[in-house]
């Protein structure tokens, strides 16, 4: 079940949450539908990553746990708050760079998923915790997209 709220706060944020999947693409259809065309193939791919990491990493697929999501538009910013109901992550502080570096491994996993998200969004930041994750995607810096 997915729920949806609009609720202005400051900005107008709006919410979604959804029990953890991997069923994300009426999810991601939703983020989606104010992100201008040809950035959203490449917004997508990020996306998909951090969901994928808060439900299956995060909320360890059970599905008596949510994923929420809220996001915002100001001018040329957009941001997403995903927030999972796990244990915690703490991203290495070489979390840029090197796709594999000081990442946990898991069954052939190599931090592909923390590479793609540094490498769409412009400001990636998680809560001390390591249950949120803050994104946001500028789309005036003057760079053609790296998906299409």
């Amino acid at each position: 079940m997915i729920a949806i709220s609009h609720r202005p706060v400051g900005r107008k944020w709006n919410t979604i949450s959804f029990a953890s999947t991997l069923y994300l693409c009426p999810i991601l259809d939703l983020l989606l539908a104010e992100i201008p065309p040809q950035w959203q193939a490449e917004v997508r791919l990020g996306l998909q990553e951090a969901l994928v990491n808060a439900a299956k990493h995060g909320n360890q697929l059970d599905p008596g746990k949510t994923v929420m999501v809220r996001f915002s538009v100001k001018r040329d910013r957009y941001w997403w708050i995903i927030c999972d109901q796990g244990n915690g992550f703490t991203c290495p502080h070489t979390c840029s760079d090197d796709p594999c570096a000081d990442v946990p491994h898991e069954e052939g996993e190599c931090g592909r998923g923390l590479f793609i998200i540094k490498q769409v969004f412009d400001e990636v930041h998680w809560n001390k915790r390591g249950r949120e994750l803050r994104l946001c995607k500028l789309m005036n810096n003057h760079r053609l997209p790296l998906v299409r």
